[in-house]
């Protein structure tokens, strides 16, 4: 069992101020796999000091400087890869596939991508005789989730690393093992003392105290759209730039001029990667309502292939849900979705067969959806897929954009013109056209209460920077 019960603060491993534990526990088994200490306001005053002395070089730091230290990042984690990989299935029990091929890959991804773009991004720009200068923001707060843990770490600390900023980080309290790994992995690369600080903390504690912080310059948040709303507000007193990456409930449009049988199936499996615990899972699939029967027989096929189990196992392409919590709301809104009418293709509730123990959920597919029951409103984050008829096309992208969130979007079409046609009316960040997935450069992020700001590669150094007009510069 892990003991990991310091934080990490101005280059050196710490005590918490108040000492205070919490036991991390193993999805998979429901047994305690770790122990780690839980920080509080006096903690994040340490870090937050820390990282404002350490901003007053790294902030004025050359950029060759930032380049070296990120690519030191890259090489260390490249050795300490499957380390991460490890933590992560242990933690919120993605399939030993998932961890190594997906999971720990964002994080390098992440890096490399903040090197590379570091390496031509321009920080001026001559308009007459005036400057522009995008400038470090300062300290900043980072707060990330559980279910993708190293790429929501490394989407954020690459790109203000890369920029000049110092910061600190509280990861989840569910799945903190990864975080301690990358932090491990930041002190043998040489990132100066100060630079990246690592409180673990729960949100009414760390992570109000970061949101609230004077000396916190901006705050980046990955989470619910309930737990987001609470970081602005805390935020808004001292005025500091708050971007967020919040909820989803994705549409998967499936069009009439579509291949049925690829479409469904490849958004039946998009929905179970990760085990559903995905923002932008594909989570509502609209099909042709003289298609339902059919994309109901193709969906309970595609489910019935997937194997639920052990993490470690090779054969597994399904893990648990991340806790008990989760479990339980996971069932209680299939219970939700059969009261209210819906129409149970495959799955249901309780764990599925030869598992009697760990947060395992059935994958689960309801036909005949309307788009005002619960399961078709609310952010499941769970193996579970609604299939929602329509009878035509504007009624399929009006049903698309009902929704408060806009993460993202899928449109299946065997006519590229019609795909692109259909995306450009969907009202989120981020739209896939047949099955297809963004690289490390292209940007993420959303509308509506999906969040603000966009993170990844060119355009997640934005929220980062501040923006500084020197007029006459060059007079």
């Amino acid at each position: 069992m892990h003991q990991y019960t310091q934080f990490y603060i101005d280059g050196q491993w710490v005590d918490p101020v108040t000492p205070k534990t919490l036991e991390v526990i193993n999805p998979a088994t429901e047994e305690t796999c770790a122990v780690i200490s839980i920080g509080s306001e006096a903690d994040v005053d340490k870090a937050v000091a820390a990282a404002r002395r350490a901003f007053e070089s790294y902030g004025y730091s050359p950029r060759q400087q930032r380049v070296e230290l990120l690519e030191a990042c890259v090489a260390v984690y490249q050795k300490r890869f499957n380390d991460i990989a490890a933590a992560i299935s242990e933690e919120m029990g993605a399939p030993k596939s998932l961890a190594v091929t997906a999971q720990a890959g964002t994080g390098l991804g992440h890096l490399k991508e903040a090197a590379r773009v570091l390496k031509n991004f321009e920080f001026e720009e001559d308009l007459g005789q005036h400057r522009v200068f995008k400038e470090p923001i300062g300290v900043c707060g980072l707060i990330t989730p559980w279910n993708w843990p190293v790429n929501q770490i490394g989407c954020k600390v690459a790109p203000a690393l890369a920029v000049g900023c110092t910061m600190i980080l509280k990861p989840s309290e569910v799945a903190p093992l990864s975080a301690y790994v990358w932090t491990q992995i930041i002190e043998e690369a040489g990132v100066p003392a100060g630079v990246f600080n690592m409180v673990n903390g729960d949100g009414p504690g760390v992570g109000t105290a970061l949101s609230k912080h004077p000396g916190v310059d901006m705050m980046s948040f990955t989470g619910s759209t309930r737990a987001g709303t609470l970081v602005a507000q805390n935020a808004a007193p001292t005025v500091k730039r708050v971007a967020q990456e919040l909820g989803g409930k994705s549409p998967n449009i499936v069009l009439d001029d579509a291949d049925l049988e690829k479409a469904v199936t490849q958004g039946v499996m998009h929905m179970y990667v990760n085990t559903g615990q995905s923002c932008n899972a594909p989570s509502r699939m609209l099909v042709p309502r003289a298609k339902l029967e059919q994309a109901e027989a193709i969906a309970r096929a595609a489910t019935e292939k997937v194997v639920v189990g052990n993490p470690a196992s090779d054969e597994t392409t399904m893990g648990p849900v991340v806790s008990e919590l989760q479990f339980n709301k996971i069932q209680d809104l299939i219970q939700k979705g059969i009261d209210e009418g819906a129409k149970l293709v495959v799955g249901g509730t309780g764990r599925p067969e030869g598992l009697e123990k760990g947060y395992f959920v059935k994958p689960t597919v309801f036909s005949g959806v309307n788009n005002e029951m619960t399961i078709a409103r609310e952010e499941i984050f769970g193996p579970v897929l609604v299939l929602i008829p329509y009878d035509s096309e504007e009624e399929a992208i009006r049903i698309a954009n009902d929704t408060p969130y806009g993460l993202a979007g899928y449109v299946q079409s065997g006519d590229i013109d019609h795909a692109r046609q259909v995306a450009s009316r969907i009202r989120a960040g981020n739209v896939h056209i047949n099955g297809a997935s963004g690289g490390f450069n292209v940007p993420f992020g959303g509308y509506k209460q999906s969040g603000n700001g966009r993170e990844w590669g060119h355009h997640g150094f934005t929220d980062f920077l501040e923006i500084k007009a020197v007029e006459g510069y060059a007079a």
